[in-house]
């Protein structure tokens, strides 16, 4: 009898007017918990993916602006003196610091090859390191670029199982009953979609820059390492100083 009540109930309601999103989380007045929880899920990805890539961006670009000033660092005497000028606790600080520190080490090695190779070591771990910490946060962008289509797949699902057993307690399939629960369904499909598309453009532009300034990262450490190893007398080749303006002569 009350199968019976909720199709007659269903049958005397009025046709629904209007579709939506929130008639899908909302049918019929009553809160769909599988659906809001869906969007509250896909909108906390969103939030993570975009927040990873504006902060990601900023520490990519300050390191490559770090690097364009590294000419004045290789014009210094010595490496000590150029460590100087650099910006502290910045990558190419790091570097310098730590092969410093593993120049002042090196010599209670008893093998000459010991020596290159503890040198080599020193500056391919803080060189690793580096190159760690700009891929944090990385694989939150691949996992929500992999999985986001899916949950709103989920949500999809779920929205159409409840339209059709509504559909089915009306004991109507006209068009106006199915298209319209099945529309609104489909725009968990679409959300995820939304949500995964710009976190994988994200994680290939973030990892294509993350190549570029490990390439930079490996030469610079191993123009230390040569610099080290020579003893100073091995220093890239590097552009001439921009000229210092003439003082005016006064007449």
């Amino acid at each position: 009898m009350f199968i019976y009540a909720l199709a007659a109930a269903a049958g005397a309601a009025a046709p629904q007017k209007s579709f939506g999103i929130k008639e899908a989380l909302f049918p019929n007045g009553q809160p769909n918990w599988i659906g809001i929880a869906t969007l509250v899920i896909l909108a906390i990805m969103s939030f993570g993916s975009f927040y990873i890539l504006f902060t990601k961006l900023m520490e990519q670009n300050k390191i490559i602006g770090q690097y364009k000033n590294i000419g004045t660092f290789w014009r210094a005497p010595s490496l000590r003196e150029g460590a100087a000028k650099l910006e502290k606790n910045s990558a190419w600080r790091q570097i310098v610091d730590d092969g410093i520190a593993a120049e002042d080490q090196h010599g209670k090695m008893i093998d000459a090859m010991e020596a290159h190779d503890w040198l080599h070591g020193s500056l391919a771990r803080s060189e690793a390191f580096v190159n760690a910490r700009l891929a944090g946060g990385l694989p939150f962008l691949a996992t929500v670029g992999a999985t986001a289509p899916f949950i709103g797949l989920f949500g999809t699902v779920v929205g159409i199982y409840n339209a059709l057993i509504n559909i089915g307690l009306a004991g109507s399939a006209s068009i106006d009953k199915v298209a319209g629960p099945v529309g609104e369904a489909l725009i968990m499909t679409a959300l995820g979609l939304l949500v995964a598309v710009p976190a994988v453009l994200a994680y290939n532009w973030l990892q294509a820059r993350n190549k570029k300034i490990a390439e930079l990262l490996s030469g610079f450490s191993t123009d230390i390492l040569a610099n080290i190893n020579s003893k100073g007398a091995v220093k890239p080749a590097l552009p001439a100083a921009p000229a210092t303006p003439a003082a005016p002569v006064k007449k």
